[in-house]
């Protein structure tokens, strides 16, 4: 899926590119990516260094909206898969 496509599907209102359900959503389909990178370069640490950083970041901003509105908190995991 792609960047447009991600947003499109998280987006609360025409032209929202930014919200918090939003950039969760960008940054896991990042963060997917990266560790596909990884399984087939294990040795890359400056990537593994990179994929913490936007771990930490998702984790912050999750914790944010788990603070701030506990449905859309719910709901972003839930279409995302990040909880079982």
């Amino acid at each position: 899926m792609n960047k447009e496509e991600i947003i499109k599907e998280f987006q609360i209102h025409e032209g929202d590119t930014g919200s918090a359900e939003v950039q969760v959503a960008l940054l896991t389909a990042r963060i997917k990516h990266l560790t596909e990178h990884l399984k087939k370069h294990p040795k890359d640490y400056h990537s593994r260094r990179g994929l913490m950083k936007l771990v930490g970041r998702r984790r912050k901003i999750l914790k944010y909206l788990r603070n701030k509105n506990p449905e859309a908190y719910k709901e972003v995991i839930q279409k995302l898969g990040l909880r079982k």
